[in-house]
């Protein structure tokens, strides 16, 4: 009889185990899933990152390489394409698109808006040409006439953006909803993006940028 008792006690202290054993094997299962999850949605952030990382790169690389037969600065370029088409400058870019160029876009008196493309190692003009598919809606006219009020003109935002660096860009921004001249420089290895006030033409760092220029 105690024989018996011993084996059903026995029996079912297994079972217990089993049971217990066989929930902690569950539990494992269902963490090791979360873990697999996390992992899977740590690694796509980290993806998303490292492809933003290589795009910048990219960026500064064409930057860079666009400026080594650039003799004439962005303020130059700027003058250069007033001189020729006098108005309002709203931005210049040094556009390297198998014939590098500085881009230069005037808005004349009348709304007209021109690109004048002035030759990176002259200056010469190259040409112009009326920009007839951007029509200036609500925001452009906004940004002109906060452009033409302002202290500081594009050809001085690219002045004192030169500080930074070698400017390979500057235009109007108002993507953190202040109006202001935004250039982008390239220095070394570095690359780096600035905000420059319309009324005081200091020079900040763009809080989206993460460039190591100084």
């Amino acid at each position: 009889m105690k024989r018996n008792i011993v084996i059903a006690t026995l029996t079912a202290a297994a079972l217990a185990t089993g049971g217990t054993v066989a929930a902690f094997a569950a539990g494992d299962d269902e963490a090791t899933a979360t873990q697999r999850q996390t992992n899977t949605s740590v690694q796509a952030a980290a993806d998303r990152d490292d492809d933003s990382a290589d795009d910048r790169d990219d960026d500064a690389t064409e930057d860079r390489t666009a400026v080594r037969g650039a003799d004439v600065t962005a303020a130059e370029a700027i003058a250069a394409a007033l001189k020729h088409t006098p108005g309002t400058a709203l931005s210049a870019d040094l556009d390297d698109d198998g014939a590098t160029a500085w881009k230069v876009s005037v808005v004349k008196g009348d709304g007209t808006e021109y690109d004048v493309r002035i030759a990176p190692d002259s200056g010469k003009v190259l040409g112009a040409q009326r920009d007839t598919d951007d029509d200036q809606d609500g925001d452009d006219r906004a940004e002109l006439a906060a452009v033409k009020g302002a202290k500081t003109d594009a050809r001085e935002a690219a002045l004192a953006a030169a500080h930074k660096g070698t400017v390979t860009e500057v235009g109007i921004d108002d993507d953190h909803g202040t109006v202001a001249w935004s250039a982008e420089t390239v220095k070394g290895t570095g690359h780096g993006e600035w905000n420059v006030a319309l009324d005081t033409g200091k020079v900040t760092q763009d809080r989206d940028d993460d460039g190591d220029d100084a």
